[in-house]
């Protein structure tokens, strides 16, 4: 019989653990063991824990052997939305909603209802949207500094969409994506679903290493480089121009593409230029609305160079054909109204309230933050585990996401994301203030 190959070995033992064939805690073979039973090199072994590791299945205690994970939903992509008793807060997504969005929700639909052509809203737009609905999103990102043609603009079902497009487009199975050792985690996601190899790049207090990405680039052949420039997930910070524009002349150096995010980057109100002004040649900037405005509105957006945007019609085209036409109608018609951009306004004063919270209430525990971002990545002691951490919180109604689901590399530091936007504001010090003293009691 051949032996398995080494995907082969990786897709078995996740299947096995996520199936509870190998549950929480079991032991698995030693790297030797593995390569003897299996018939495999010992390297290869190596590589099916090293890649079982990044998927966040397994951990590897020195002196005493490869253990699997926890899987009760508190450190991977997908969070189990089940506790062990009655929920008492989500920490870790954001689903910001202000008071009267429902209001709003009701007045737009009565006017679209009332139109002289109501009954369009059920044709099927084009691809990538009617040129009048990419105008409007035009428009909306001159405040953004981004000033293009709407043929550059492409409509989709959110920004997860528009970066799906985009990948789809432009890469092929076994490109190299350079990615922030820490970052958004449904990249990691699309690049499994594509067949990339994700290169993480080293991370510093303000912002991924231009000299450690070029030196991935001199090494290896990456085709992209997925960045967050502007109020990062998970960090918060904000690129200043210096490093932008490094950033982008290491991408035409080294002839890659520039995949921006801009989920978040409207929480900041005066950010440097994005890097899609900057470098409008090479970067793909994606965007939505549903930080911004709503979760359940499922609205994005990716500029383009003008060279792509065939390829990336034809990639929407084969993925989802386009967006509802009543989901656009009311994006854009509160594009054009001014409630996106006073949505944004209320937003940064939200957010800046509750970092406010956060900083009080957590103070002298170790936080990274954007001052108006609706994140606080937390630091913990040495001698705690994020996995296990995350289940003493669960087990008091609290969930929280592990720095597990952030790492695109085998580095996976000691540390909680928490999401500040969902629990009411009035809550908040009282949440964070448990929060705290359930994490300081956790005995070393």
């Amino acid at each position: 019989m051949r032996p398995p190959s080494y995907k082969a070995v990786v897709d078995e033992f996740a299947a096995a653990i996520r199936s509870g064939t190998f549950p929480a805690g079991s032991r698995l073979p030693t790297h030797r063991a593995l390569a003897r039973e299996r018939r495999i090199a010992l390297a290869t072994a190596t590589r099916v824990y090293a890649e079982l590791t990044a998927m966040g299945l397994v951990v590897g205690e020195p002196g005493r052997g490869t253990f699997v994970r926890e899987q009760s939903g508190y450190d991977g992509l997908e969070p189990s939305r089940a506790l062990p008793v009655p929920r008492v807060a989500d920490l870790s997504f954001n689903q910001p909603l202000a008071p009267g969005q429902a209001g709003l929700l009701r007045q737009a639909l009565r006017a679209l209802a009332a139109t002289g052509d109501a009954g369009a809203l059920l044709y099927q737009h084009p691809p990538g949207g009617r040129r009048r609905d990419r105008a409007a999103v035009a428009t909306y990102l001159l405040d953004r500094g981004i000033d293009v043609a709407p043929r550059d603009v492409l409509l989709t079902g959110g920004t997860q969409q528009a970066l799906d497009v985009v990948l789809r487009a432009l890469t092929r199975p076994g490109d190299v994506l350079a990615v922030d050792a820490l970052s958004y985690p449904g990249i990691k996601l699309l690049a499994s679903a594509h067949g990339l190899d994700l290169a993480p790049v080293p991370v510093t207090p303000t912002g991924p290493d231009p000299d450690a990405l070029d030196r991935l680039c001199r090494d290896r052949p990456v085709r992209a480089v997925y960045t967050m420039p502007t109020v990062h997930n998970p960090l918060g910070w904000v690129l200043d121009r210096e490093r932008r524009d490094r950033l982008v002349a290491v991408a035409r150096s080294r002839d890659c593409l520039i995949v921006e995010d801009g989920t978040y980057a409207f929480l900041d109100a005066s950010p440097p230029p994005p890097l899609q002004a900057l470098a409008p040649e090479r970067t793909c900037y994606v965007a939505g609305l549903s930080k911004n405005v709503a979760p359940g509105l499922r609205f994005g957006f990716a500029v383009l160079p003008g060279r792509l945007v065939e390829r990336v019609t034809r990639s929407l085209r084969a993925a989802a054909w386009g967006t509802p036409g009543i989901v656009t109608a009311l994006a854009t018609g509160w594009l054009s109204d001014g409630t996106v951009a006073r949505l944004e306004r209320d937003r940064r004063e939200d957010a800046a309230a509750r970092q406010g919270i956060a900083r009080d209430e957590l103070a002298g525990m170790d936080l990274t933050a954007h001052p108006s971002a609706y994140t606080v990545w937390l630091g913990l002691a040495p001698h705690q585990r994020p996995d296990h951490v995350a289940a003493v919180l669960a087990e008091t109604g609290v969930l929280v996401s592990t720095a597990d689901a952030f790492a695109t590399g085998p580095h996976r530091p000691k540390a909680l994301r928490l999401a500040l936007a969902t629990p009411p504001l009035g809550e908040l010090p009282r949440l964070l203030s448990e929060l705290r003293a359930t994490i300081e009691a956790i005995p070393p």
